[in-house]
């Protein structure tokens, strides 16, 4: 679901990232707000997002040669709300993009839109939905798989549009060259078969357990619910130390995510070999670990070291956040 550069228009980049700002920034208000109300929203912002990042390492493969992942965004707006889930998420796809190589410079915009801003509002809207009728755990459940799937629906028609509006004169797509019949499918398939679940029953499982443990810890009851009967952040450091170790499972699918192709891939693939020429002669940014790898290590030792490598930034960013709220 990370859209790479040179697959949208200009225009489009322009069009998601004036989409994206206005939500980011109202999310920035209202979390120096809950900030204000319960300083432990900082820690758990660096947690919430450490944990959206080492999910979106597993991937798992799709029927049909490419594959998909979880990115854990309800289950971040059930942890910390909302507007949090927003920041922690949009601070991940900044990190992958610019550190990683993982989703475009310039597709920032529409990748956070999708991934940071449609995926953990919409969860969490269907969650209320079925809490108000005390059906929790289905809500979770719900909301997860709906809200991974609007986004790869917006996904899908973002890069569906640009053979409709960025063709030459001879109607050679520029950008991305599949049409709406077949990224719209492609998008849904992947994610109504496959990742939704795994987002879906990841959620639930980890919302059962600190309802069950530690209610309280959930942004819904965090005004309700004063006492703490767990430490919940032993568990997340638990879970976290679990997922790292385990996340070199996500070499094991070889196949990329739709739309996610470089220009050699994507020319193996088209009937006349000819990539659009905004793919072939488009914007081009080498990260430092590209492709989660590090030069001189196995692919396995290199993939570990990366989701250390971003538990560390993401724990010194909620240093740096805590210091600067502290300071005020």
């Amino acid at each position: 679901m990370h859209i790479p550069d040179n697959y949208l228009s200009p225009q489009t980049c322009v069009a998601m990232f004036a989409a994206a700002t206005p939500v980011i920034a109202l999310s920035i208000k209202k979390v120096e707000l809950q900030i204000k109300e319960k300083k432990e929203t900082i820690p758990m912002i660096g947690i919430s997002a450490s944990l959206a990042f080492i999910i979106m390492l597993f991937n798992v493969p799709v029927p049909g040669g490419t594959s998909a992942h979880a990115v854990g965004a309800t289950l971040l707006a059930l942890l910390i709300g909302p507007y949090a889930a927003c920041i922690a998420l949009t601070i991940v796809l900044l990190m992958q993009a610019f550190l990683f190589g993982d989703g475009g410079i310039l597709a920032l915009g529409a990748n956070i839109f999708n991934m940071a801003i449609i995926m953990p509002f919409v969860g969490y809207f269907c969650f209320k939905i079925f809490d108000k009728f005390n059906y929790k755990k289905t809500g979770a459940f719900v909301g997860a798989f709906i809200g991974i799937n609007m986004a790869a629906l917006l996904a899908g028609i973002e890069l569906g549009i640009q053979p409709l509006i960025a063709h030459t004169a001879h109607n050679q797509p520029m950008y991305s060259p599949y049409g709406l019949m077949i990224t719209i499918p492609a998008m849904l398939f992947a994610h109504l078969v496959v990742a939704g679940w795994i987002e879906a029953g990841f959620t639930l499982a980890v919302y059962r357990f600190i309802l069950k443990v530690a209610p309280g810890e959930l942004y819904q009851n965090a005004k309700t619910t004063s006492h703490k009967s767990y430490n919940i952040g032993n568990f997340f450091k638990k879970l976290l130390i679990a997922m790292i170790i385990l996340c070199p499972l996500g070499l094991l699918t070889k196949s990329t995510a739709f739309g996610e192709w470089d220009a050699q891939e994507l020319k193996n693939m088209l009937p006349n070999h000819l990539v659009p020429s905004g793919i072939s002669h488009g914007f081009s940014f080498n990260a430092i670990f590209s492709d989660y790898a590090v030069s001189g290590l196995s692919d396995v030792s290199g993939y570990m070291l990366s989701a250390i490598t971003a538990v560390i930034i993401l724990y010194l960013v909620s240093k740096i956040m805590r210091n600067h709220y502290h300071a005020k």
